[in-house]
């Protein structure tokens, strides 16, 4: 058994019941094989077991109080991952399905796609089993009050910035700073990322994870002689990073013609009404069904996941984990998609992946195509550090040059080992190496 396969087995073992992070672990160090090959010392090091090993992993109990005086009790989570190249960074996530196994999954892959920005930032994630749908804006403060009095103790500046997830925008962030603040006496700043523009926040930070999947996506279709322009794309989910793929694409000249949420999809095959999805997700907070009040030609479909029935050119998974099976991804493959990017964390299996590589679809995966989010949030840290707040045209011009050198850098790593056009192997291989070598010099720790 090679070195690779025995940690990959050795993490089954130890975290029985955490299958998406046994899932990034085997995608992961599998691609990383011919590295190590060429590459003894990490062997030697054992460098793979701490690499797999979170360095600190934290669960607290969130107890708070319903506008009807019930008191319900969730669990809070972090997982600081990898800091060898900076402070823990990566979101927090508030979803019922939160549990340890999807923090370290988040966390290990958010430890190479911060590598991969070129930014000196860490790997970590969090959260909680808490949904604040249908939440009060009062129950959401007070949950939040409650989950940072765990979690204050174990954060900094320059120790580890959590910012957005699922479950967690801008009105969550500014509850759990304004507690920060209170518990530590101190106004800093840079402790959390997503702030909102007078207290902090930066230009271009809601925008950023969609315009850079975008960004990435435009030039891999650029390096293969084809235009985001003309082309239609089937984009899931409704939430910040979908909305703003939606928003870039369309400005490039791309059709979008479908968008979802939990309850189902909404098929407009004249093109999605962006304005009425903002107004919709982002002011009511309503259920994507209504879209059809406004469209009554557009159809709506309760089964989410047979968006992927829809034929496109371009697919743009930004809803959640493992959306896409082999089976979606055949079906995606049969209606001639040319393209697949991943928005949200992991959307594929390794099955779908495998398959949309065997069949030379281009695809952009998660970590190196939805890294806009956590550089622009590094570009805010830069910002609180210095005391100053850059225009978005500023923030906007670095995105775009951060997301172009990701496409670039998985490129190059890709053909380096013989694996051209695998962009998979790539964005694992050139994240891997940096946080290695700084290992490495780091000493065993």
């Amino acid at each position: 058994m090679s070195y690779v396969q025995e940690v990959i087995a050795a993490v089954k073992k130890r975290d029985p019941g955490q299958p998406e992070f046994h899932q990034t672990v085997e995608e992961v160090l599998t691609s990383l094989e011919p590295v190590i090959e060429r590459h003894p010392e990490y062997a030697a090091t054992r460098l793979l077991d701490r690499l797999v090993e979170p360095e600190r992993q934290v669960m607290f109990r969130v107890p708070w109080e319903d506008d009807q005086g019930n008191v319900h009790v969730n669990r809070g989570f972090r997982v600081q991952f990898n800091s060898a190249i900076g402070p823990y960074k990566g979101g927090l996530r508030f979803h019922p399905s939160v549990n340890l196994g999807i923090i370290k999954f988040l966390g290990f892959e958010q430890t190479f796609k911060n590598s991969l920005t070129g930014l000196p930032i860490g790997g970590g994630k969090g959260g909680s089993d808490f949904d604040p749908k249908g939440k009060s804006d009062r129950e959401v403060m007070r949950f939040c009050q409650s989950f940072m009095l765990g979690l204050a103790q174990h954060i900094g500046p320059d120790i580890d910035v959590p910012a957005g997830d699922i479950g967690v925008g801008g009105r969550e962030i500014g509850f759990l700073y304004g507690q920060y603040k209170r518990i530590k006496n101190a106004t800093e700043a840079g402790v959390l990322t997503g702030k909102g523009i007078p207290y902090g926040g930066s230009l271009g930070r809601t925008e950023a994870t969609g315009y850079g999947l975008i960004y990435f996506l435009k030039e891999m279709l650029s390096d293969h002689g084809l235009d985001l322009a003309g082309q239609t794309a089937v984009i899931s989910g409704s939430g910040n990073v979908a909305i703003y793929a939606c928003e870039k694409a369309q400005q490039y000249g791309a059709k979008v013609v479908a968008m979802s949420d939990s309850d189902g999809y909404i098929h407009d095959q004249k093109g999605i009404d962006l304005k009425l999805i903002k107004q919709l997700k982002e002011v009511e907070r309503k259920r994507i069904k209504e879209y059809k009040n406004f469209h009554p030609e557009a159809e709506y479909n309760e089964n989410y996941r047979g968006i992927w029935n829809i034929k496109c050119d371009l697919a743009l998974p930004c809803a959640t984990q493992n959306e896409i099976n082999e089976q979606e991804a055949g079906t995606l493959i049969e209606g001639g998609v040319i393209a697949v990017a991943e928005g949200a964390n992991m959307p594929s299996t390794n099955e779908a992946v495998r398959l949309f590589l065997e069949h030379k679809v281009l695809f952009g995966p998660a970590k190196a195509a939805n890294a806009g989010g956590v550089a622009t949030s590094a570009l805010e840290m830069c910002q609180n550090s210095m005391r100053l707040a850059w225009s978005f045209e500023e923030v906007d011009q670095k995105l775009h040059g951060i997301m172009v050198n990701i496409y670039r850098m998985a490129k190059e790593a890709a053909r380096e080992y013989g694996m051209d056009g695998n962009y998979v192997a790539g964005a694992n291989i050139s994240g891997f190496q940096k946080v290695a070598a700084s290992m490495l010099a780091q000493g065993i720790y």
